[in-house]
């Protein structure tokens, strides 16, 4: 969420930053309730000490020796009452001018960061890196066409079961996806990840501390008798794992690593993709999540991008590193690195991973702050996220560059001991 303070004092700056991504926006409306909400605190307080002060008379009135129920004491203390009632009132409007701020900012996007390249769309992001060699001869199959060949999952039985976009995987498929998903949560363990397994379900509060509620609604699946949702990806309960607390500060940073089931109605993408594994309304991820100090922000931001390549590079998948430009940022993010592992059979790039520094954005919205043990005040954590890896993705990219001649495939040696085997097929 954007800063109240940054809105009231400098509006341009915002109104700049969201031009960027493309947004034109007219904020005298949130500037007008922000004013209006300040100078209501300033008059509360005004009044607050005003009271106090009388509290404090008729406190030295009474050790004075005047009777508690003298018409001296009577008066300060209705005065006293007048102002309480004012107070009161005060604060109420002062809460419904906030919830009417907060619900308005609730639907503005992070700013991008300064050295974010400016873009109108994903045909201006930049390329930062390339890894490895990717595969480029003919008659290569796609990752749909040797899994139903090999007979590692089954698209219309799953129709049956929910419906469309939805798969079950068999056999090898369902040991090579479990598979994947150790090897992956071993890696970041081993690198000094912190394991999580949170809940699939999350409250209504959970996705707009990530950002996820209340713009993208459409996307999630909701429990109809409940305020649950079934989570878009593990970012929305590592964020509330610590929403509405103050972290010691020597414990930053703080990174986890979660698997879990992900959900998504994929809303406007019908057409695309509907074989394989590439976009599914239900699908594994293992995800990666920083808190840290804002000023350690960008390196933690290179070292989780790392940490997500290496997956890929321990399992000899050619990718690249894309870096988003202004109009292509996710809603939270203020500076993204997409990883594009190649898939031979498709002869493309497919994104398998989006590493995000979101800044205080999501800190501000989940009340995620931190303290140092020797100053008073807290200041809002930063946030980082990332896939790493999206299992299904994994697997599809796998398949297509593992394939053999002889129809098998053949998986990386850093697999073999979770897989149980050096071939499939």
């Amino acid at each position: 969420m954007l800063d109240q303070r940054l809105l009231r004092e400098n509006p341009e700056q915002i109104v700049a930053q969201l031009a960027r991504r493309g947004l034109q926006v007219d904020l005298t409306g949130l500037q007008l309730i922000a004013r209006q909400e300040r100078d209501l605190e300033q008059r509360r307080s005004e009044l607050q000490a005003e009271g106090n002060q009388i509290g404090r008379q008729v406190g030295e009135r009474i050790r004075a020796g005047a009777s508690p129920t003298s018409p001296e004491v009577a008066a300060l203390r209705e005065q006293g009452n007048r102002i309480k009632q004012q107070v009161a009132g005060l604060e109420e409007e002062e809460k419904g001018l906030e919830a009417r701020l907060r619900e308005q900012l609730l639907t503005f996007p992070n700013l991008p960061g300064p050295e974010v390249p400016e873009g109108a769309s994903e045909a201006d992001n930049v390329e930062r890196k390339r890894w490895g060699s990717p595969r480029t001869e003919a008659g290569l199959q796609e990752h749909w066409q040797i899994g139903e060949r090999l007979g590692l999952w089954d698209s219309e039985r799953s129709v049956r079961i929910a419906q469309s976009r939805f798969i079950t995987l068999l056999g090898a498929g369902a040991r090579l996806e479990r598979a994947l998903i150790s090897f992956m949560l071993d890696q970041h363990t081993a690198r000094g990840y912190t394991e999580v397994l949170p809940p699939v379900l999350v409250n209504s509060a959970s996705l707009t501390g990530s950002g996820q509620l209340p713009k993208f609604a459409e996307e999630s699946f909701r429990c109809a008798d409940d305020d649950l949702w079934l989570t878009p990806t593990a970012e929305v309960p590592l964020t509330s794992l610590h929403r509405d607390e103050v972290i010691p500060a020597e414990q930053l940073p703080l990174r986890y690593c979660a698997y879990t089931p992900c959900f998504r109605r994929e809303a406007g993408s019908y057409g695309r993709d509907t074989r394989g594994l590439i976009r599914l309304h239900q699908f594994n991820k293992v995800e990666l999540f920083w808190f840290t100090r804002p000023e350690a922000s960008a390196e933690a931001h290179a070292q989780l991008t790392r940490d997500a390549e290496a997956i890929l590079e321990a399992l000899e998948l050619p990718y690249r590193r894309i870096e988003l430009c202004t109009g292509d940022l996710g809603f939270s993010a203020a500076r993204t690195f997409d990883l594009e592992v190649w898939l031979p059979g498709a002869g493309t790039y497919r994104e398998i991973s989006s590493c995000s520094v979101c800044g205080d954005f999501q800190a501000r919205r989940a009340a995620i702050r931190f303290k140092d043990a020797d100053t008073k005040g807290t200041q809002l954590a930063h946030t980082l996220n990332g896939s790493g890896l999206a299992v299904g993705r994994t697997m599809a990219a796998l398949l297509e560059n593992g394939q053999q001649p002889d129809g098998s495939v053949r998986l990386p040696a850093a697999l073999v001991p979770y897989f149980g085997g050096e071939r499939i097929g």
